[in-house]
């Protein structure tokens, strides 16, 4: 940026007093327009930070770009999200677009996923004390006090906040389970990876029982519980077997570069259990997408 100094004893030596004063005033017309376009150029970067910031909203799950009403029926059901806003284009566009039908993977080695439990690996940091709930409207959305992280392919991601689509959204063979339950990570750059858990019915998971007293009542409504002792580790198990494939978020505005870790085996919790969750999600799962030159890779370790 161009720096003047002293300007006034400037113009007095090759100036005369009414030279001096029109050359002050161009002086300060041309700091205005260095004003100007500095606050232009401010101006030019705002994509890029209105993506971050809708990546953000992303991760925190549909708190979406400019207040769009996108749903899964009605007007703002999955095959209009494109037609909704420009920024959705991808949700009809995309070509690494989640979620898929996992048939067909090929076993490929294993990709180095590691989970971190804080900077030590010590019980206590494994254990949830306070969490936070929030029925957004399209899901039922969950933030917890631990540290936890996941390692994928040498990049380390942070968890961010886990939350519910019923039925599921992955298929085997065409087929849906009752639950799943996304584990949003998002890397220091900002890249997102999401470990995906199927859920079918089985015997009672005393596990989750925490998380279904505090299920918010309606679309809109918050629960803060502390004195928790939920343990994560178990929650968010490290899964020996599991999918792999890039991908997109399964909302809008269905942001492509998604690493995306699906869980082979299923979890299983009660019938009873799974009923409490799924009575606040309403069908909230977006139809399988093509695969199309992807190729799905499957790890057993």
């Amino acid at each position: 940026m161009l720096t003047i100094r002293n300007k006034a004893s400037l113009t007095k030596s090759f100036y005369g007093e009414k030279e001096k004063h029109s050359v002050v005033r161009m002086i300060v017309k041309l700091q205005q327009a260095a004003v100007t376009f500095l606050a232009l150029a401010v101006v030019a970067c705002q994509p890029a930070a209105q993506h971050e910031t809708a990546a953000v909203g992303e991760v925190s799950h549909e708190s979406g770009a400019r207040e769009v009403h996108w749903g899964y029926t009605g007007e703002g059901a999955p095959e209009q999200w494109a037609d909704l806003e420009p920024g959705f284009a991808l949700c009809g566009d995309g070509v690494e677009q989640s979620p898929v039908d996992l048939t067909g993977a090929v076993p490929i080695e294993d990709t180095g996923l590691q989970r971190l439990l804080g900077e030590t690996v010590l019980t206590v940091t494994q254990r949830a004390r306070v969490m936070d709930l929030v029925d957004n409207g399209h899901t039922i959305q969950i933030t917890n006090d631990v540290p936890m992280s996941t390692e994928l392919g040498g990049v380390r991601y942070e968890l961010v906040q886990f939350h519910f689509h019923a039925p599921s959204e992955h298929t085997i063979d065409g087929e849906h389970a009752p639950l799943e339950v996304h584990f949003v990570h998002k890397s220091a750059a900002g890249e997102l990876a999401v470990i995906g858990i199927l859920v079918e019915e089985g015997t009672h998971d005393v596990l989750w029982d925490p998380i279904i007293e505090a299920l918010p009542a309606a679309a809109g409504d918050t629960r803060h519980v502390e004195d928790l002792d939920l343990d994560m580790s178990e929650l968010r198990p490290l899964p020996t077997r599991y999918y792999r494939y890039a991908g997109s978020l399964t909302t809008p505005p269905c942001s492509e570069g998604v690493q995306w870790v699906v869980m082979a085996d299923k979890r299983q919790i009660s019938t009873e259990q799974i009923a409490a969750i799924v009575s606040h999600l309403h069908h909230n799962n977006r139809p399988v997408q093509p695969l199309g030159s992807r190729k799905i890779g499957k790890v057993s370790r």
